[in-house]
């Protein structure tokens, strides 16, 4: 299979190159920067792209690739940072300009090969603090903005190309088709990447495993689709059990039995652990100590559950990529965004091994799977849901009056939702409650009482998000309802921010 290596120095928008990549059925793979040549050509890629990143390449501690890569007879692509490196190592000079964020009006001077197609202009995300002062001998310019005159560069003798801007970012015009031309036309890979060949792929692999394997289930899309890899593989040598960890939506447990025993015919436990879960988080107020004990007891449960029932050799999780770069095991320099209870908090004593079928997916991606599965539309089109639960959604230490709240409110908010068409529209909603209280009044007494703040986001892959822009009738039902029918709360926020700067959860 044809694929496309991206080189990660350290951009938050890293993963989304390979993202879009993917979604026009090209193979593309982030590896480290500091990837050896050796390696590089172990992977046998048409091209090679290098990401955006924070540093800037005349610093002493700026990343860098081995210089055999820029000697490769492969196409090139740099993107922000990348575009920089391209200028500095193929001699040209990089100098501190004024920054320039947000969208910018990128002017095309060239559209012979990389951006063929795209028009006389287009709106381009820039986020930069450095430019190109002088482009290297043997390359054009093929496209500016006001604020960088050598926005897009090209040497047509190399197939080496640099652009400012971020062409993955939604908020680039015309972004996808920028990559489809360098992928497509440039590098020649061909359109091979396909759910289909990935479920076949993944269930040969699962196949040659020897052991059993216990998989953890939530009734969320990855881990049924997960289950159902794994049981279309080994088949009786699966497990799937059920923990309900008391931070679950309002009568989820049940809803997941009923769904499992409904729908599928792999081999199914359900263990409630509730009460564990919430006396280990009692008295606890820091975010990533919630995850990490939530995760921990997770697996306390798991292994428990597989010396009594077992023997297991793996323990087979929903993994994904969003949930990888998050927790800060990627496969560049990013920063730690948070921890994820099957990702970052694993403790050392486990002894079973991981098993993470879906490890390089990104959600909508496992959405196709479970279509093709034959897993049920509302399953797959359900919103994603923590893997630490509602410990996430509620800001503080966790209390039984805390806990009532989210689970309440997050239920009016679904089914508020669902009632004016808006749930399969958005990708997640929730409602979320902390230690702040305001007053109110209620039958003509003053009452003080909790915050609720409701977070509804349309995304795409969990990656970025952007605050739902929900008609003000439906906001207001919700507010009414939630005031109404939850006797504790007195005020309803509506969140407004983005990711980035913001994430998804609130914690």
């Amino acid at each position: 299979m044809d694929k496309i290596l991206v080189l990660d120095f350290g951009s938050q928008y890293s993963h989304l190159i390979c993202r879009r990549i993917r979604e026009f059925s090209v193979y593309a793979e982030l590896v480290p920067f500091d990837i050896s040549y050796e390696e590089i050509q172990k992977h046998n890629p048409k091209g090679i792209i290098f990401s955006g990143g924070p540093s800037s390449v005349y610093s002493s501690e700026a990343p860098v690739p081995e210089n055999k890569i820029f000697e490769m007879d492969l196409p090139l692509l740099g993107i922000c940072y990348g575009h920089q490196l391209i200028v500095d190592k193929f001699g040209g000079k990089v100098k501190r300009a004024n920054k320039e964020y947000g969208s910018s009006l990128l002017t095309i001077d060239n559209d012979s090969d990389l951006l063929n197609g795209i028009g006389e202009s287009v709106r381009a995300w820039m986020s930069h603090g450095d430019e190109a002062e002088e482009i290297p001998s043997g390359f054009k310019i093929i496209g500016h903005t006001e604020g960088a005159k050598a926005a897009a560069i090209a040497s047509d003798e190399k197939s080496v190309y640099g652009i400012q801007f971020h062409p993955e970012v939604v908020h680039t015009e015309q972004g996808t088709e920028i990559l489809k031309n360098f992928v497509l036309k440039v590098c020649k890979a061909k359109q091979e990447w396909t759910m289909e060949g990935f479920i076949d792929s993944a269930i040969e692999k699962i196949s040659k495993i020897d052991g059993n394997v216990l998989c953890g289930v939530s009734g969320g899309i990855d881990s049924t689709v997960v289950a159902l890899l794994i049981d279309k593989a080994i088949g009786d040598r699966l497990k799937c059990v059920f923990v309900n960890n008391g931070l679950l939506r309002l009568n989820e447990e049940k809803e997941v039995e009923e769904m499992f025993k409904d729908n599928f015919k792999v081999n199914f436990t359900s263990v409630d652990a509730g009460n564990q879960f919430l006396e280990k988080l009692k008295g606890v107020e820091d975010p990533e100590l919630k995850r990490k004990i939530v995760g921990e007891e997770f697996i306390h449960v798991f292994t428990n559950f597989a010396e009594k029932e077992g023997p297991f050799k793996w323990l087979a999780q929903g993994t994904l990529y969003p949930d990888v770069i998050e927790s800060g095991v990627s496969k560049g320099p990013a920063d730690v965004i948070k921890s994820h209870h099957n990702v970052g908090g694993l403790p050392d004593w486990l002894n079973l091994e991981i098993l993470e079928p879906l490890r390089e997916l990104y959600k909508d991606e496992v959405r196709q799977i479970a279509k093709i599965l034959g897993v049920p539309e509302k399953l797959f089109m359900r919103h994603p849901f923590p893997g630490p639960g509602l410990s996430v959604r509620i800001m503080g230490e966790i209390t039984q009056t805390k806990l009532q709240i989210s689970k309440i409110a997050s239920k009016i908010v679904e089914e508020e939702l669902m009632e004016s068409g808006f749930y399969t529209k958005v990708w997640q909603a929730y409602a979320a409650v902390g230690d702040d209280k305001a007053v109110g009044v209620v039958g003509d007494e003053r009452k003080y009482g909790n915050i609720v703040m409701i977070r509804v986001v349309d995304s795409i892959d969990a990656m970025t998000a952007d605050w739902t822009r929900l008609p003000h009738g439906v906001l207001e039902k919700m507010s009414n309802r939630i005031t109404n029918e939850i006797e504790d709360v007195t005020w309803v926020t509506y969140t407004i921010s983005s990711k980035p700067p913001a994430t998804i959860e609130p914690q």
